[in-house]
C-alpha cells in the first residue's frame, strides 16, 4: 500500500487504457458471437498479479490474459473511476480493500456476481470481509482475494547486541500494548543510539487504529474520526512514538525506507503478511536474522483486496471464471503457499499445509499460525467512502510531528482540519 496523491497519473492512465479494451459484448462473448474465454484485467502494482496469473493460464492454457498494471493501488482505484464515467472498462479490476466502499455505493456500475455464482461462494469467506464488498442491497461487487492479518517483524541480532530477548515468544511479552511497545523502543535506542521502528504513522498509528470497534465512520455510516476517542487514542500513540525519538523518519515504500532496512538502521517495522516479501527484497543479505512478533494489542490487519467485473465488461464469464477457480479456499490456500498473500478463507486456516508453514527467512516463524491468529480476535468495523483520505491526512500529520515541521499539541486539530477540506466536510 503506497500513500501518495496520484489523480493526474490515474487520469492518463485511465486515457490510455481505455483506447484499448477488448472487442466483445456484455454476455461474455465476441463481437463474432462466439463465448469468449480472454479477458482483459487491471491490477495494481507492487504485489506480483502476473505470477498469479501464470499460475491460472498453467490450469487454463487457452485462455488470454491481457493483464495491465496501472500503477500503485491509488492509481488504479483512480483510473477505473475515469473509465466507468467514460464507458470502456476492463472485464476485470483488482481494487485495494480501503478503496472498495466508493464503489459499493454505486453497484449499478458492477456486475452483480450474484448472478454469476456469488451466493454459492460468500459463506466461503471471512464475514467482515465480504460485508466490504456487499451494497445495501444485497448485491456483491467484489470478491475477497486476501487479507493482510499483522505481526512485528524484528530483527534478532540488532535485538540480541541491545541486551532484549530474541525468541519470538519472550518478544511478543514484552509489549502487550502500544505504551509498552513505545518504551521497548526507547530502551533500545538508549543501548544502541538507533532507531527502533521505521515510522511513527504505519508501524504505530495505522496499526493502533486498525484494531479498534468503531473507527472513522460509526456503523450508521456518519462520519466519526473527529470526535472517536479510540481514532484520538491510536493518534496519540503515533504522536507519542514521534517524540519519543525510536524512529528512523523513514515513511513505509519510499528508497530511503529500502535503503535503511538493507542497512540495518531499524530493528522493528510494522509486518502485514504481504511485507514479508518486501523485507525479502529489499533485505536479502538479512535472510535468517529476522523474526516475527505478536502485534501490539493481539490483532489486527493492514491490506486486502478484491476482484470485480465491471457493468459493461465485454468478456464477465471469462473473467468470473478466473476469480471463481483463483479465489476458492483451495485456490487462496496454494496462492498462500506460493506467494504469502493470506487467505480470506477461514476453512483453510487449520490446514496442515497452512499451520506447518514456516520461513526460513524469518528464522523458521509459522507464518501460517501467526498471521492467521492476529485475524481472529479482530473486531469488524466500517469502512466509509473516504476512510482512505482521512487515514492519509492523519498520517501526514504524524510524519509531519516527527519531521520537526509539526506542532505535536496542534497536530490532530490540523489533521481535522485537512480532512475537512480533503473530503468537503
Amino acid at each position: 500500500m503506497k500513500f501518495r496523491n496520484a489523480s493526474v497519473v490515474a487520469l492518463a492512465a485511465a486515457a490510455a487504457l481505455t483506447m484499448t479494451a477488448c472487442s466483445g459484448t456484455s454476455d461474455g462473448t465476441s463481437a463474432g458471437g462466439a463465448e469468449s474465454k480472454s479477458f482483459e484485467f487491471w491490477s495494481f502494482t507492487g504485489i506480483d498479479q502476473k505470477a498469479t496469473v501464470d499460475d491460472y493460464k498453467k490450469k487454463k492454457p487457452d485462455v488470454t490474459v491481457k493483464l495491465t498494471e496501472v500503477g500503485s493501488s491509488v492509481e488504479t482505484a483512480q483510473a477505473l473511476t475515469t473509465a466507468l464515467a467514460g464507458g470502456k472498462v476492463p472485464d476485470l479490476v483488482l481494487i485495494q480493500g480501503d478503496d472498495m466502499p466508493k464503489f459499493v455505493q454505486q453497484p449499478q456500475n458492477f456486475v452483480d456476481l450474484r448472478s454469476l455464482g456469488a451466493d454459492t461462494m460468500k459463506g466461503d469467506y471471512l464475514d467482515w470481509v465480504m460485508s466490504q464488498s456487499t451494497a445495501k442491497d444485497g448485491s456483491i461487487i467484489g470478491i475477497p482475494t486476501d487479507v493482510g492479518g499483522m505481526a512485528v517483524a524484528y530483527r534478532t541480532d540488532l535485538f540480541e547486541a541491545a541486551g532484549l530477548p530474541t525468541d519470538r515468544d519472550k518478544v511478543s511479552e514484552l509489549w502487550p500494548t502500544w505504551d509498552a511497545f513505545i518504551e521497548t523502543g526507547k530502551k533500545y535506542t538508549a543501548k544502541t543510539g538507533k532507531a527502533f521502528t521505521d515510522n511513527a504513522a504505519t508501524s504505530v498509528f495505522f496499526q493502533a487504529v486498525n484494531q479498534v470497534s468503531e473507527k472513522y465512520y460509526d456503523p450508521s455510516g456518519n462520519p466519526v474520526y473527529a470526535t472517536n476517542p479510540q481514532v484520538r487514542t491510536a493518534f496519540d500513540y503515533g504522536i507519542k512514538a514521534a517524540q519519543a525519538g525510536i524512529t528512523a523518519k523513514q515513511s513505509s515504500f519510499t528508497d530511503g525506507w529500502s535503503a535503511a532496512m538493507k542497512k540495518g538502521d531499524f530493528a522493528v517495522v510494522a509486518a502485514p503478511s504481504w511485507m514479508l516479501g518486501s523485507i525479502r527484497s529489499n533485505a536479502p543479505d538479512t535472510k535468517g536474522k529476522w523474526d516475527l512478533a505478536t502485534i501490539p494489542g493481539g490483532s489486527g490487519n493492514w491490506g486486502g483486496s478484491y476482484l470485480a467485473i465491471p457493468k459493461n465488461a465485454q468478456n464477465p464469464k471469462a473473467a468470473w471464471d478466473y476469480i471463481s477457480t483463483m479465489q476458492s479456499p483451495a485456490g487462496q490456500l496454494e496462492h498462500f503457499l506460493d506467494s504469502g498473500s493470506l487467505p480470506t478463507t477461514p476453512s483453510v486456516y487449520k490446514d496442515q499445509k497452512l499451520t506447518s508453514l514456516k520461513d526460513p527467512f524469518f528464522s523458521d516463524a509459522p507464518i501460517g499460525t501467526i498471521y492467521t491468529d492476529s485475524l481472529l480476535g479482530l473486531k469488524p468495523f466500517l469502512i466509509g467512502p473516504d476512510s482512505s483520505a482521512i487515514g492519509q491526512e492523519f498520517l501526514n500529520a504524524i510524519t509531519n510531528v516527527e519531521q520537526g515541521k509539526g506542532d505535536p499539541a496542534k497536530a490532530f486539530d490540523t489533521a481535522v482540519t485537512n480532512i475537512k477540506t480533503a473530503i468537503g466536510g
